[in-house]
């Protein structure tokens, strides 16, 4: 046992080691050793303090989150048929551990230590980490009667693994799917760069011709630029069908699998005593209820709907007027929009594109956070689980090591879709020495083609820049109490604050110009093609808010108002498109059934958080724009008072004292080029 290495992670993991048979071992050794840790610092005896509780047991953890957090971080990126096994013969014996610790008679200690004398001896954040803590306990089910107790346990683990299925269908559908294309007269219109990737992933699969898959970069690049309307369709049914009952015959249907994981949460409502999932999962966020979530929703849909209709009706005219399109469909709308962006705006994605290579990209962004957070970010080495990962190093300006992480930006098979920033190790002095912070950002963005770099979008970009501000909140932080520091414990609609705040800086000048180099000459992105790019930047942004609002919106209801017995998702979805949405889908567009981020991604009655937070994002760059986008003062205000605070304090207070006066919309709407209608 003493070689697997999962069980002695002291610095960083050794990726190319894990295996699958070391999974479940570990677990079992790891839980076995928290379980003791627990007996421990639970006896009566035991005085109830932090050192002698809460410090014992967070170490035994820590090590356990951190080797359970690197196998599912390699069911992310590499789920391969033996690991998944092994994952999933784990999944329950790790939730039940979980469960089993927020269940237990640790709870009792926690209020034992509120209660003492020493606990207001004790530090601010530690405090407050208390506080928030015995709130997890309630939602957890600490201090219910055992018979209720235990019948939120066996609701969670089955959550979990319920959980896990969605996202294996999801994947599973995904990736079973691939349109084999003869001749390349079909193709015209997309890119070349797009079409020598579909001739590559044709010969990776020992094919002649052309195979396009369900990958983003492949289906985004039919959809918007295929002339070819019925291979935009045949893409579009495929994509919008996955993982439901028209696909591959069900084979990978998460139709009751969606059912039950709403059954089972309205389920764990009842049993803590709340009357819906929505307000079990507003417990530890900024919003305070779900009505108020859905007016703050409906609000920002009446404000958005005028000029999203107006949108509409402008690319549906371009459309039949200029494409021969008479009655544009949801497959036609990516395609007719470019034409018309093109057509107003005098440039393309794919001019633009040229000029974002990935080199370039890199060293604008690193140099940008160097600017504002005086930090410097250099190329670093460790274990890695696939060739294309990359790994750097973030150092203080005395050269000193504060953080490093991992980069994996390209699309392959095996690998869950998205993009997203996870944490590997949060800042701590657990064992005495600082152990700095180390997170994972992960993208799907189209590989180099040949011998070039790759090409990045603009869109793109937004995405690396967006994920980079998660990983500068977990990997900045200064707090060094592991349940407050980084992103852990922030409010979850408040957490999306610092990541969407990054994206602002990729419509700037200056900070835009240092991000590229011409993918033949090297040359920067020209002042007149940027202007056209901020000319167009809110280009139907209206379509996009109210899409958003209907994800949103759908979200909240399904967790609060949705009877699993009597409703139906589709209608419900239906019924919410009816309200908020411009764009008349399908009957056979099956979207819920690959919403992995309320079904299996955390995001459950909390998807209205992306523009919750957006509000706060973008009233904090408002203030970028007052100084300077670049001042450095700013920076450091930024710097000191959101990222390198944690959770140590509410997010409100955090924005405030950044802000200097509470949120409001209006950067929002400016931003988003949206005008609302004056009564």
């Amino acid at each position: 046992m003493s070689n697997n290495p999962l069980l002695s992670i002291n610095d960083l993991i050794d990726f190319p080691a894990i295996k699958p048979e070391h999974v479940v071992p570990a677990m079992k050794s790891l839980i076995a050793d928290a379980q003791e840790t627990l007996s421990i610092v639970t006896q009566d005896l035991t005085p109830a303090t932090w050192d002698d509780v809460i410090t014992p047991l967070e170490k035994k953890t820590l090590a356990l989150s951190r080797a359970w957090g690197a196998v599912s971080h390699l069911m992310s990126v590499c789920d391969e048929p033996e690991l998944r096994k092994a994952y999933n013969e784990a999944l329950p014996i790790v939730t039940q551990f979980w469960i089993g610790l927020s269940q237990s008679s640790l709870s009792q200690k926690y209020k034992a230590i509120k209660e003492s004398d020493g606990f207001k001896n004790l530090s601010a954040v530690r405090q407050r980490i208390i506080n928030e803590e015995l709130i997890d306990f309630k939602l957890a089910g600490a201090f219910l009667p055992e018979d209720r107790k235990a019948e939120l346990k066996t609701v969670k683990e089955t959550l979990a693994q319920e959980s896990q299925k969605f996202s294996e269908n999801l994947l599973d559908a995904t990736n079973a799917y691939g349109l084999l294309v003869d001749d390349e007269k079909d193709l015209a219109g997309i890119p070349a760069d797009d079409i020598a990737a579909f001739k590559e992933t044709a010969q990776a699969a020992n094919q002649e011709g052309y195979r396009i898959t369900l990958q983003i970069p492949h289906y985004l690049a039919v959809l918007q630029y295929a002339q070819n309307r019925k291979l935009r369709e045949t893409l579009y049914h495929a994509y919008v069908i996955r993982a439901s009952e028209l696909d591959f015959d069900g084979k990978f249907n998460n139709n009751d699998v969606m059912r039950r994981i709403v059954e089972l949460r309205a389920q764990e409502a009842r049993l803590l005593g709340y009357k819906n999932y929505g307000e079990v999962s507003l417990a530890t966020k900024m919003a305070k209820t779900p009505q108020e979530v859905v007016a703050f929703l409906r609000d920002l849909a009446q404000k958005s709907l005028p000029q999203a209709k107006a949108d509409m009706a402008e690319v549906k005219a371009f459309a039949k007027d200029n494409l021969g399109i008479a009655d544009p469909q949801s497959w036609d709308l990516p395609y007719a929009s470019e034409k018309l962006r093109e057509a107003r705006y005098a440039y393309s994605d794919q001019e633009v594109k040229q000029y974002f290579t990935l080199p370039a990209v890199f060293n604008g962004l690193f140099g940008l956070v160097q600017t504002l957070f005086n930090i410097r970010i250099v190329k670093d080495n460790a274990p890695v689980w696939h060739p294309d990962v990359q790994f750097f190093r973030i150092e203080n300006d005395q050269g000193e090591k504060i953080a490093q992480f991992y980069v994996d930006l390209y699309a392959r098979p095996n690998k869950r879709g998205g993009a997203w920033m996870d944490n590997d190790r949060t800042r701590n002095r657990l064992y005495g020495s600082l152990q700095t912070p180390v997170a994972y950002l992960v993208c799907n963005f189209a590989k180099p083609v040949g011998d070039k770099p790759a090409l990045l979008t603009h869109d793109d970009v937004l995405t690396l820049f967006h994920e980079f501000g998660h990983g500068l909140h977990h990997m900045l932080s200064r707090i060094e109490e592991p349940s407050a520091s980084g992103i852990n414990g922030v409010e979850w609609d408040a957490v999306e604050c610092p990541s969407q705040f990054m994206e602002n800086f990729v419509w700037d000048w200056t900070v835009l110009e240092s991000l590229t180099s011409h993918v033949q000459t090297g040359e920067k992105l020209p002042r007149s093609l940027y202007d056209k790019m901020l000319a167009a930047k809110n280009f139907q942004s209206a379509m996009a808010m109210v899409r958003q609002l209907e994800f949103g919106l759908f979200d909240m209801l399904l967790h609060t108002e949705f009877d699993s017995q009597k409703d139906n998702i589709l209608n419900l979805l239906a019924q919410v498109r009816e309200e908020v949405a411009v764009t008349q889908q399908p009957d056979y567009n099956r979207f819920p059934n690959s919403f992995s981020h309320i079904f299996a991604g955390g995001y459950a009655a909390g998807y209205y958080s992306y523009k919750w937070a957006e509000v706060l994002s973008s009233d904090a760059f408002s203030l970028f724009e007052e100084t300077g986008v670049l001042n450095p003062e700013t920076g450091k205000k930024w710097l000191n008072e959101v990222l390198a605070v944690g959770s140590s304090r509410p997010a409100m207070d955090s924005f405030i004292a950044f802000r200097g006066r509470a949120p409001k919309i209006d950067a929002l709407l400016r931003h988003s080029g949206i005008k609302p209608i004056a009564k």
